[in-house]
């Protein structure tokens, strides 16, 4: 269905609304059903009323004319004064033709209400009165000829006449009231009938109404129950997807080609998923680059620890050679006293002191050669360091980009709103894994431009120990010219062996110095140590770090 769902509701409430407003002009209809039944009924039934109220005051009027004309009679036969006004007998004649015009528009109406009668009841009831309306009609014109048979006897005087008259007008008259009573009770009948009609009408208007109110009901549920489908099929498959989604299975698409909401939502939440595959992909790889960096940064820092024992075990060798040499030294200074104590073993002590001053150029030249491969050693690592700086760069680039998708994720995820809430958790715990990359990160880089100084500072160090060697070598060199000086010379065996005493206390003093300064290499080299293990906990929390979002990305099937 391509109609979008704000529109379908839209076209159900018009349609629920155009049901309501049927049933109402349906009951409005049946109202003014009732309604016309009543008036018409009830007008009927007293224009009836009127009608023989009409006719009984014109047989009671024609009464009162024709008992005023028949005292007029006995007082003229008496002598009476009779009262100056109109003749009884004018007015009892148009009263009975307006009592007679009367009653047959009563029998017309009757008879045309029998024709339009809403129930057979009420027809009956119209036959019946216009029957004894007809009849009351016979009787009131024989009243009418009895009456004026009598007012001719009046006119003639003749009282016999007048009195026979007289009697059979007043049996006339009962009878005439009689029927006339027979007619009121059938108009009672009538109203009766017509009371019973409008309830019927009632009833039936009722009954139908209630019967379109239900219809109408119906509609509106099947109206309401087609809607609640077409949003609720729809609604499930989504939900479903979402579910799938948020169980880590990203393999699915929403097959909606519909173009209403959810054909929209299904398009949003297709790119989503492409969008999370395309993210689960990319931090695979980039977890396998860090696994892979921090496997190599924790060898590299395995072998730096190696080279830094190594560093110290020759360090520590050259301060025994050193501390060998001073010894030498000493016996040297002690040799040369007693050349001077006793000038007859100046040629022996002589030999004794060019053979180790042999040795001391040989020390030294060991020293030297130590103390280049310290240096180059230090070199070695410095360079070692600065590697493990730029994975550590790379390494802080991927938590960076790591964060940034992240970021996008919960984007996304805060976008697809309630649906999105379980991505805004994995980009959540996406992010605190970046962070805490970040960190170690950081914190490796502050190691390793602790142990960029510290290697910076040995190179210097080791750089003027070389120096001090090559200087103690060179002096070595002179000690030993100015010993075969004195093989050859003899004669200033005291004042050569002097020198030689002068030179090797500088040779003490310069021998000390080279000490300190190895002492300070093998501090530098403990501080290295030290620094390596730190990496090399920190290259192993990395990979735990790697191998924990190589996991959560494991979390999500592609």
């Amino acid at each position: 269905m391509s109609i979008s769902i704000g529109n379908r509701i839209l076209l159900g409430f018009t349609a629920v609304i155009l049901v309501i407003l049927a049933l109402g002009l349906y009951a409005l209809a049946q109202i003014g059903e009732v309604r016309r039944s009543t008036d018409l009924i009830v007008s009927r039934d007293l224009a009836v009323m009127h009608q023989l109220e009409g006719i009984r005051e014109g047989q009671r009027r024609m009464s009162d004319l024709h008992d005023e004309a028949t005292t007029r009679f006995f007082l003229r036969a008496l002598n009476r004064e009779v009262p100056a006004k109109e003749e009884p007998t004018i007015g009892w004649r148009r009263a009975a033709s307006a009592t007679e015009t009367a009653l047959a528009g009563a029998i017309t109406n009757v008879n045309e209400y029998r024709t339009q009668s809403q129930s057979a009841e009420r027809a009956a009831a119209w036959q019946r009165i216009g029957e004894i309306l007809t009849a009351a009609g016979v009787e009131l014109r024989g009243i009418r000829t009895t009456t004026e048979r009598q007012f001719q006897a009046l006119d003639a005087s003749d009282l016999a006449t007048v009195q026979s008259a007289e009697t059979a007008l007043e049996q006339a008259k009962e009878s005439f009231v009689r029927t006339m009573a027979s007619a009121r009770e059938a108009l009672d009948e009538a109203i009766a009938a017509g009371q019973r009609r409008v309830g019927e009408v009632y009833e039936e208007s009722r009954i139908s109404t209630m019967a379109a109110l239900a219809t109408c009901v119906v509609m509106a549920l099947a109206i309401t129950g087609l809607i609640r489908r077409s949003v609720s099929r729809p609604l499930e498959s989504v939900m479903a997807f979402v579910g799938r989604i948020g169980e880590g299975d990203l393999t699915g698409r929403i097959a909606d080609a519909s173009r209403d909401e959810f054909g929209r939502l299904g398009s949003v939440l297709n790119q989503m998923v492409e969008g999370l595959r395309q993210l689960a992909s990319q931090n695979r790889a980039a977890t396998a680059n860090l696994n892979a960096a921090a496997a190599e940064i924790r060898a590299s820092a395995q072998e730096q620890a190696a080279s830094v024992e190594e560093q110290f075990a020759a360090v520590q060798e050259t301060a025994a050679t050193v501390d060998e040499i001073t010894h030498a030294g000493a016996q040297i200074g002690k040799r040369a006293q007693e050349v001077i104590a006793t000038a007859q073993a100046t040629a022996q002590t002589s030999q004794a002191g060019l053979r180790a001053v042999d040795e001391t150029a040989r020390a030294m030249d060991a020293i030297r050669e130590q103390s280049e491969a310290v240096a180059g050693n230090i070199v070695a690592l410095s360079e070692k360091t600065q590697a493990i700086g730029e994975i550590i760069a790379t390494v802080n680039d991927v938590s960076e980009r790591t964060h940034l998708l992240a970021l996008n994720a919960a984007i996304e995820a805060a976008a697809a709103g309630e649906s999105g809430r379980s991505f805004a958790v994995v980009a959540s715990e996406m992010k605190a894994l970046a962070d805490q990359a970040k960190e170690s990160t950081a914190q490796v880089r502050a190691l390793l431009g602790d142990i960029q100084r510290g290697i910076n500072s040995s190179v210097m160090l080791t750089e003027e120990a070389v120096k001090r060697v090559a200087l103690g070598k060179e002096r070595s060199d002179t000690t030993h010219a100015t010993i075969e000086e004195i093989t050859a010379r003899v004669q200033e065996s005291v004042q050569t062996f002097q020198q030689i005493v002068a030179s090797t206390n500088q040779q003490q003093l310069g021998i000390e110095q080279v000490m300190g300064a190895l002492q300070n290499i093998r501090q530098a080299s403990q501080q290295t140590a030290a620094g390596t293990r730190q990496v090399e906990t920190a290259a192993a929390n990395l990979s735990e770090l790697a191998t924990a979002l190589t996991a959560l990305a494991e979390r999500y099937r592609l």
